[in-house]
């Protein structure tokens, strides 16, 4: 996404009519380049409202980062945040700033707009440009890969947390990475691990959040998804991204700094009292298109889902759960409710 157009969205987000000439006179341009710069709007979430004789205003109120709160907020965190406008990802980019020295631990990357996030098995992030929260965190530790078990899980408890010290008490964990709303998706959560095994080794805590999510974005998605205006009054907006993004962070140091120390078990069973689909009837796919449908009991220590199925527990490390309201007994065939 081309700078002009962001430079264009923050004059437009007082939400009045601008002509296009106005326009081109403040920003410095032809009123050839503004009318380029608002082509790609709809893709990013944004409504356009242009009118002949008056020029251009957008109907959303866009909520931008503020860097120098957000800074003043997380002073104590110990953190490097760096914000940027467009990227194609936070967690790409991230990775790349660390290997070049522009980035390390506990450094913060923090997108207005992505044109490539993404999310488990490379599924595209949907979001609307400065209506969401899409940011990566760079967490060094001393052990490796093999000793992180069950450490997205913990993200997952810093982000409710987070939610429901802003009144989303609703807000709940779905094994490994989702957090939900009323069992639609609003946050989801993608690690990448790089170093040595045995350690030391950096983890890049991708985050994906809907603040507001419009409709013309959720229609892009293939899942039910959610947000936060469910929180606000009447007609009032959703809560501001800004203090929201510092809690977030502030529980993420917080929770890294006790994983570190003490691992996973030291919350699973808060991960637990969090679990949406705790002592519920799901249903599993597995890798290979298999099924598995049982009773969710929870975590085991190193965050593998614990299922009592119709021929015993059984753990599992991946797979993709849903909930199956419609099997009325461990014996019930696989795959019976959709997803």
């Amino acid at each position: 996404m081309k700078p002009l157009t962001f430079d264009l969205l923050r004059v437009l987000t007082d939400g009045e009519f601008h002509s296009g000439e106005k326009l081109a006179c403040e920003l410095g341009v032809s009123r050839a380049s503004i009318r380029q710069a608002v082509q790609p709007l709809d893709r990013i979430g944004v409504t356009l409202n242009a009118v002949r004789g008056r020029g251009y205003r957008i109907r959303e109120k866009l909520d931008w980062l503020d860097p120098a709160y957000l800074r003043r907020q997380t002073k104590h965190c110990g953190i490097d945040l760096q914000l940027v406008d467009s990227i194609d990802s936070t967690n790409r980019e991230l990775l790349r700033r660390l290997h070049d020295g522009r980035a390390a631990h506990g450094s913060v990357l923090a997108a207005e707009w992505q044109s490539g996030g993404r999310g488990r098995f490379e599924r595209r992030w949907q979001a609307a440009v400065a209506q969401g929260l899409m940011f990566s965190l760079a967490w060094r530790f001393a052990t490796g890969a093999g000793f992180l078990a069950g450490l997205s899980l913990a993200i997952g408890v810093a982000l409710v947390r987070a939610l429901r010290a802003f009144g989303c008490m609703d807000a709940g964990l779905k094994w490994p990475n989702d957090v939900l709303i009323r069992k639609h998706k609003l946050a989801g959560i993608l690690i990448e691990l790089s170093g040595d095994a045995l350690g030391p080794g950096t983890a890049i805590i991708g985050v994906g959040l809907n603040v507001v999510l419009p409709d013309k974005i959720k229609a892009r998605i293939g899942q039910p998804a959610a947000d936060l205006t469910h929180l606000a009054p009447g007609d009032s907006p959703a809560p501001s991204r800004n203090p929201l993004f510092a809690r977030l962070l502030d529980e993420l140091v917080d929770v890294l700094d006790r994983f570190e120390k003490r691992g996973f078990p030291a919350f699973r069973e808060e991960w637990q009292r969090m679990h949406a689909f705790q002592n519920q009837t799901v249903r599993l796919d597995l890798p290979g298109k298999r099924v598995e449908t049982g009773v969710a009991l929870g975590v085991t220590a190193q965050g593998a889902l614990r299922l009592r199925t119709a021929t015993g527990e059984k753990h599992f490390h991946s797979g993709e759960l849903y909930a199956a309201p419609n099997c009325m007994s461990l014996g019930s065939a696989p795959g019976c409710s959709d997803r």
